[in-house]
């Protein structure tokens, strides 16, 4: 039997044909549809809201380099999103849907998982900062300090910006979090839908002050970026982004980006161009690639990028030092399906980005199935000990990657 949650995801993500028989407008991700594509069956897939058991899925498909290690870090997870580690080894996990976030503590010798916030509106994005858990809601963020020694009972929390979302938009209102090195806490207001004209605040970056909740924006024309880092070198700002969809198989491509320290708040084209070179067909008429800011990298086409970390740990070996992993999602908006792994970025000296190459695989079964894999990753999280730890939303499972080979 669904939960209402279920329910209320599987209403999401229902097919243009049941929306129009219950009279109501059809779901945002099928806005900027075109007639031609009227008959399309692609759609977005849900994920297992209980979650999965480790022990039930083919774990031991996933591949990754000679000499890495990939094992099931915990389970029973649900939606596992956003992931943040506390000061005292608590590791902190988002469920944007089901309203909650859940700690992961070890207890003899096991590790168990217990729900420490709940009731939110659709927290996504958390980040773990001097013994403060901060989560980002739909319209808020909000600090809960102290929190590891209070689970059980973590309180109300105190609100550092609210009004993030006004108009209570039907499209991306979810949120990544990223505290940066000038101690401001960085996040994404989505556009409101696939192909519109967004407001001042959204399809963009921003970022806060913890103690002040004074909002400046560091990015303009960024449709729906769920993954952001700081290169701990030049202490630049990098971040993932989703293009629009209903363009076709091939195009345009998802991206990542790059923001200088101090440079001026560029604008990266949403929604009147996609991928640096691509003009919007409809918002796109009368305008000029060359007036936006160029993506760092193109990453494939609707492959859904999310979470991403830069390595900095001494675990993996010298030449992945510097190099920026993600977790792409995998597509639903493409015949042949692509993604459902982690990819590798590296970074050259000049601070160019390579093309990406996979580096965990094996989610994937079949690539024009429905559905064509049997997990998501989406979010990453480097230890301490310089392993990985990868989240599964679609199986509410957590993965480490670990390195044991010759350096």
């Amino acid at each position: 039997m669904k939960t209402p949650v279920a329910f209320a995801v599987a209403a999401a993500f229902a097919l243009p044909a049941l929306a129009q028989q219950a009279g109501s407008p059809p779901p945002s991700w099928q806005q900027g549809k075109p007639a031609a594509m009227s008959e399309s069956t692609l759609h977005p897939f849900a994920p297992h809201m209980t979650g999965r058991s480790a022990k039930d899925l083919p774990v031991n498909t996933l591949k990754v380099p000679a000499g890495f290690k990939v094992e099931v870090y915990a389970d029973g997870v649900p939606e596992a999103r956003s992931m943040a580690m506390g000061d005292k080894g608590t590791l902190f996990v988002s469920n944007r849907n089901a309203k909650n976030v859940y700690a992961v503590v070890s207890k003899g010798g096991q590790r168990e998982v217990k729900t420490v916030l709940s009731g939110l509106d659709a927290p996504n994005g958390i980040v773990f900062s001097k013994g403060t858990l901060y989560v980002a809601e739909r319209g808020k963020i909000t600090r809960y300090d102290g929190i590891e020694g209070k689970l059980d009972s973590p309180g109300q929390g105190k609100v550092v910006v609210d009004n993030l979302d006004p108009n209570r938009q039907a499209g991306h209102f979810w949120k990544y979090l990223a505290m940066g090195p000038d101690g401001k806490l960085y996040f994404n207001i989505g556009a409101p839908g696939n192909i519109v004209l967004p407001s001042y605040m959204e399809a963009s970056i921003m970022r806060v002050e913890p103690n002040k909740g004074t909002l400046e924006q560091v990015a303009m024309g960024v449709r729906n970026s769920v993954g952001m880092d700081f290169n701990p070198k030049t202490k630049d700002l990098w971040f993932t982004n989703h293009a629009r969809d209903w363009l076709g198989d091939d195009s345009p491509n998802d991206t990542l980006h790059r923001v200088a320290v101090k440079s001026p708040v560029p604008h990266f084209g949403y929604p009147f161009c996609h991928q640096g070179t691509t003009l919007d067909p409809e918002y796109g008429k009368n305008r000029s690639c060359a007036e936006f800011a160029k993506p760092a990298q193109l990453l494939g086409t609707h492959i859904a990028p999310l979470g991403m970390k830069f390595y900095n740990g001494k675990m993996f070996p010298a030449e992945y030092q510097g190099n920026i992993f993600i977790a792409m999602h995998g597509s639903w908006n493409r015949t042949v399906k692509q993604g459902y792994n982690v990819m590798r970025v590296k970074i050259d000296e000049n601070g160019k980005a390579s093309k990406p190459t996979p580096f965990l695989t094996g989610f994937m079964t079949d690539e024009k199935a429905d559905p064509p894999m049997w997990g998501r990753p989406v979010d990453i999280l480097m230890m301490r000990d310089g392993s990985m730890l990868v989240s599964d939303d679609y199986n509410g499972i957590i993965y480490r990657v670990s390195y044991a080979g010759k350096k």
